[in-house]
């Protein structure tokens, strides 16, 4: 595995930030060595299929909210932030299997936690293993915007997911900032992977290896 300076690294963000293209970008790190990916959302679905809103309230707030666009975007931020929270358990159990298996992984996802992620680096620190996490960040919703209107174009315009998008990314980054976590601007998209690399090629927590711009409030 020393085509990485990690054995499993994190990617987190907001929806619509481009995530998952660096991911794959990432996951095929060389031609001798591929790494796997993991599309947490895939465990997302499987987690809520096997609950129910009476036993675990937590995991369904979309799903019994009404309908999303109706409510304000910080009433949808406080619900997403609320699903993220509780699936850090099911974050964890993907990082310790993970850490069971000798390749190279990349996690990603919108409901990665930087408290999850910080946990995960120091489990893997204890195993000997080299975990790591960067977040990434755009704070434009405009920039989201047109970023859905690319990536689904049947969809018409989704304004109001932006923006709430937008407000989780600003989220994210002030709690990865919190936990010592690298946070990394989305743009330029040329290069991103290899600011992505760069910016988890140190493990350590408690200072951000770098920072979405001006400081971010509370």
């Amino acid at each position: 595995m020393t085509a990485t300076t990690w054995d499993i690294l994190l990617i987190g963000g907001a929806s619509g930030v481009g995530k998952s293209r660096v991911a794959a970008q990432l996951a095929g790190v060389s031609a001798e060595s591929k790494g796997f990916l993991v599309e947490f959302d895939d465990v997302v679905s499987a987690v809520e299929a096997m609950t129910t809103p009476e036993h675990h309230p937590a995991l369904h707030h979309f799903g019994s909210a009404p309908e999303t666009a109706r409510l304000t975007v910080d009433q949808v931020l406080d619900l997403q932030i609320a699903t993220a929270r509780a699936l850090e358990p099911a974050v964890l159990g993907v990082v310790r299997n993970r850490l069971t298996v000798d390749v190279p992984a990349v996690i990603e996802g919108d409901y990665l936690t930087p408290a999850a992620a910080a946990e995960a680096i120091r489990e893997g620190r204890a195993a000997g293993r080299r975990v790591r996490a960067v977040f990434l960040h755009e704070q434009d919703p405009e920039q989201i915007l047109a970023n859905y209107a690319a990536r689904e174009p049947g969809s018409g315009e989704q304004r109001h997911r932006a923006q709430v998008s937008a407000a989780y990314s600003h989220w994210l980054a002030r709690q990865a900032s919190h936990h010592g976590l690298p946070v990394v601007e989305c743009r330029p998209w040329d290069g991103l992977a290899g600011r992505v690399e760069e910016a988890s090629g140190d493990g350590r927590t408690g200072a951000a290896l770098s920072h979405p711009g001006p400081t971010l409030g509370p």
